[in-house]
């Protein structure tokens, strides 16, 4: 069924799946990634630093070992010495470690950014679970995991003794020599042993962030039905959507054929369009549409208009123009008052408000 599943997940992630999967943890990192930034900051910090580290050590360790006779011996002495020594000791460390932690923090913000997920930290029992604890550690990735880690550290090996040991073959000859002689030696040894680690972790880190990276997309691939489920919870499923716009068309078409009686007048294409205008002479500058409609619902505007008794014209230009131009309870604009005024004139007359153009023209 596992491998079922896997097989159907043929979908990239979405960037809501990979920022869920991000507030639970779930990012492409790299453990490689981190060794090389931290060995790549022991290089540079004993490359930088060390010399500066060597002068504090030897200045704290050259008395002690030369004059070592002349030390006392009781414990308050002893404890005093190992202490001042321990004390200008980590003070000598203290950038290079500051910078090895600088380093491993500097990884992880570089390969994912910050991430702070709560549900990663979260208490679970399964986490100190013995028998789950014992199948992760001898699970399939477990093994494959510590054959890979005995790999790498065999090739880091091999690859940094072999430059480090033309400089390894006479050490037992610097056991008479001096302090600072010693120390030289060691911080040549440290540099190439550094330098032969830094040059394989190079190679296995961007394999290895590769790797990481096809593993974490292949993970969170989605089915096509995981897209559609998502879809439908941002977007709102279509046909809940589908109905509500229903709802809200039917509800605004019920508050216009509740506007048709303040018309005056009905335009007409005759069929396809009709157009309710009202226009009171007294309170108005220009006529208003409080209604308009197209095939059915301009069959029941007309229907409406018949049963309140509102005169109807038929004017198919003026009416496919206000339909396309004018929205509602909005004015007729200006380009429209010459052809407009010819029918709320017609209707005035037919309803005796204007004399009738015969006796306009008598007088």
């Amino acid at each position: 069924m596992a491998d079922e599943d896997d097989s159907s997940k043929t979908e990239d992630p979405t960037e809501k799946k990979l920022a869920k999967g991000r507030e639970e943890g779930q990012v492409a990192s790299s453990q490689e990634v981190k060794s090389w930034m931290i060995l790549m900051g022991g290089t540079f910090g004993i490359m930088l630093l060390a010399p500066t580290m060597m002068i504090k050590l030897q200045r704290e360790m050259v008395p002690l070992i030369s004059e070592a006779h002349a030390v006392a011996m009781d414990f308050e002495h002893v404890r005093l010495v190992f202490a001042r020594l321990t004390i200008e000791t980590g003070i000598a460390l203290a950038p290079f470690v500051g910078l090895l932690l600088l380093m491993a923090l500097s990884s992880n913000i570089l390969q994912t950014g910050l991430v702070y997920s709560p549900k990663k930290i979260e208490p679970k029992l399964s986490r100190i679970s013995l028998l789950a604890g014992f199948k992760r550690l001898f699970s399939m990735k477990a093994i494959v995991e510590f054959i890979k880690g005995i790999v790498k550290i065999s090739i880091v090996s091999v690859v940094s003794f072999s430059l480090a040991l033309p400089y390894l073959e006479d050490f037992d000859l610097l056991f008479g020599a001096e302090i600072i002689q010693i120390l030289d030696r060691l911080y040549i040894v440290a540099l190439l042993l550094m330098a032969g680690s830094v040059g394989v972790m190079t190679a296995i880190a961007i394999l290895d962030y590769m790797y990481q990276k096809f593993e974490f997309i292949k993970q969170m691939k989605m089915t096509h039905n995981d897209v559609k489920d998502e879809h439908k919870q941002s977007e709102g499923d279509p046909l809940i959507k589908s109905r509500i716009r229903k709802i809200r068309m039917e509800r605004a078409q019920a508050r216009m054929m509740a506007a048709v009686p303040r018309a005056d007048v009905i335009v007409t294409n005759p069929t396809h369009y009709a157009i309710a205008l009202e226009y009171k002479m007294d309170s108005m500058s220009a006529p208003r549409l409080v209604a308009k409609g197209a095939d059915f619902v301009a069959q029941r505007i007309r229907e409406r208009a018949e049963e309140l008794e509102i005169p109807i014209v038929e004017n198919p230009p003026l009416a496919r123009a206000l339909y396309a131009t004018v929205e509602l309870e909005e004015e007729v604009p200006p380009e429209h008052y010459k052809a407009v005024a010819e029918v709320i004139g017609y209707v005035m007359r037919l309803k005796g408000q204007l004399p009738s153009e015969t006796a306009a023209q008598g007088q």
